[in-house]
């Protein structure tokens, strides 16, 4: 993963996110040599995807709020939503930038 405004120690190289194999073709293919290489391929999906479901749940929660006509059951619920959207979202967010921390501090690269 590039890292953006990041002073980087020398001989430090930031590594392609997907490593391939050049085929005798000519063509390219991912290459994963363990675990490690596909969930850190998978990563920057995740996160995407971890957008878009908290998307859907504070919308989808919003909307319950709105047709909610007053009834306090409803209301809670809708408002259940919305608030376990955003904890989720946060601790995602932690996570990601925890780890991003461990690594400079650490000079490891985990993702």
């Amino acid at each position: 993963m590039k890292k953006l405004a990041l002073n980087l120690p020398d001989g430090y190289e930031i590594q392609d996110p997907i490593p391939t194999i050049t085929l005798p073709g000519g063509g390219e293919k991912p290459r994963f040599e363990n675990i490690g290489d596909i969930i850190n391929t998978l990563i920057p999906y995740i996160f995407a995807l971890a957008g878009i479901i908290l998307l859907f749940f504070i919308i989808f929660g919003g909307f319950e709020l709105l047709t909610s006509g007053g009834d306090p059951k409803k209301v809670e619920s809708a408002k259940g939503k919305i608030t376990h959207a955003i904890v989720g979202f946060i601790i995602i967010f932690v996570a990601y930038w925890l780890v991003q921390i461990l690594e400079t501090i650490f000079g490891i690269q985990i993702f």
